[in-house]
């Protein structure tokens, strides 16, 4: 029986540390394991079918709130957001780096890839091709999206479009403003 115990323990050891959670068990939080992989799954969605493809058929919850910055947003918000950036980046691509769930948490690190040759969401098309990167963690409730918190490299995806100015450039303009006439 002792040896038993020992092994068992290590068997538990290792599935802790590679992250394997066998079928039908219980992750330590007491959520299923089938819970947090349809909590992925889902979240998922929101990047390869919305945002990559154009369609917006992810589950949200009636009351979901999603926070950006300072800001909150409401469901409606952020599908008129989503569909602008598919107008501004019709090429739009954004792959999914790594997705880790915890309870009802999943949070999701992203790339997007794409060209500006439309306007949308208030920028111009350049017809430059720009990556970000950024993170989002999302609060999932039955099987639903109830809420989202997102952080993207704004400002690195304005400086590759050309849309904002660096401090080299503004000191070239300035230093140009000095010299002329």
């Amino acid at each position: 029986m002792k040896t038993f115990n020992i092994l068992l323990s290590a068997v538990a050891t290792v599935a802790a540390l590679v992250g394997v959670v066998p079928c039908k068990a219980t992750a330590s939080d007491g959520v299923r394991a089938e819970t947090l992989e349809s909590n992925k799954s889902i979240t998922r969605r929101v990047y390869e079918e919305g945002l990559s493809q154009g369609r917006f058929e992810v589950p949200y919850a009636a009351d979901f709130l999603g926070h950006g910055g300072r800001n909150t947003f409401t469901h409606a918000d952020g599908m008129a957001e989503a569909k602008g950036w598919r107008e501004a980046f019709p090429d739009l691509r954004i792959t999914v780096d790594k997705q880790v769930a915890e309870r009802d948490l999943v949070a999701v690190r992203w790339t997007a890839h794409g060209t500006n040759t439309g306007a949308g969401n208030g920028i111009p098309a350049t017809g430059r091709s720009v990556q970000v990167t950024g993170t989002t963690l999302f609060r999932v409730a039955d099987g639903r999206i109830a809420e989202e918190w997102t952080c993207a490299d704004s400002l690195g995806l304005m400086k590759q479009l050309g849309l904002s100015a660096g401090p080299a450039a503004a000191a070239k303009t300035d230093a140009g403003a000095a010299a002329a006439p």
